[in-house]
């Protein structure tokens, strides 16, 4: 009963509150929040949606058979990821490098390739930009894959296309993804996810 007695006072503080305007929710607490789109910009569940389609391609694709083949007799396949480059007017470069990271989790655990540290590949980045100062290009990701030990690397792009007439508008947004073979510079998967997003009336 006392808890009831506790728990009545702030039951009645929350409704009230309630009643003043908007709250603060948590995710937890309304799971439709992260349903809602807020903006034609991208958020959490649109970066995970482009992540995800372009992962499901990988996982089931030509290079990842012949990745599992080469686990099979011994010889697992060095991987290294890359950062995506963001080529829209978003500030998403901290939640791409957090779905990177996911991505490179399901590589991992799929136990058929040998990722390279992302941290390792900073580390390198920095010693190369040391020896050959502003000659050093970040970009060319062949010459960084071979100082890595790395037979792959997978990299990529976002980028997106808005038109706007009126008071609506529309955005488009592109993620391509592609796995490099270093030593030929063949590419041996690639796909691209899309989405739109639009304000209409």
């Amino acid at each position: 009963m006392r808890s009831l007695a506790i728990a009545s006072p702030l039951l009645a503080l929350a409704l009230a509150l309630s009643a003043c305007g908007p709250a603060y929710v948590r995710g937890s607490e309304n799971p439709e929040l992260d349903e809602y789109a807020m903006s034609t910009g991208l958020d959490k569940k649109d970066l995970e949606k482009l992540f995800n389609e372009n992962a499901d391609s990988l996982m089931k694709s030509g290079a990842m058979r012949r990745w599992a083949e080469m686990a099979r007799e011994g010889k697992d396949a060095k991987v290294a990821i890359f950062r995506v480059k963001n080529e829209t007017s978003e500030h998403i470069d901290s939640q791409l490098q957090a779905l990177l990271s996911k991505f490179e989790t399901r590589l991992v655990n799929s136990g058929d390739v040998t990722v390279i540290s992302r941290e390792q590949q900073d580390t390198l980045i920095e010693e190369l930009r040391k020896q050959q100062g502003a000659a050093f290009d970040p970009n060319n990701s062949a010459q960084l894959g071979r100082q890595l030990g790395a037979q792959y690397f997978l990299t990529g792009k976002v980028y997106d296309s808005s038109e706007k007439t009126g008071e609506e508008r529309r955005s488009q947004y592109f993620l391509f993804m592609q796995v490099v073979e270093v030593e030929t510079g063949a590419v041996r998967w690639q796909n691209e996810a899309n989405l739109t997003k639009g304000l209409v009336n």
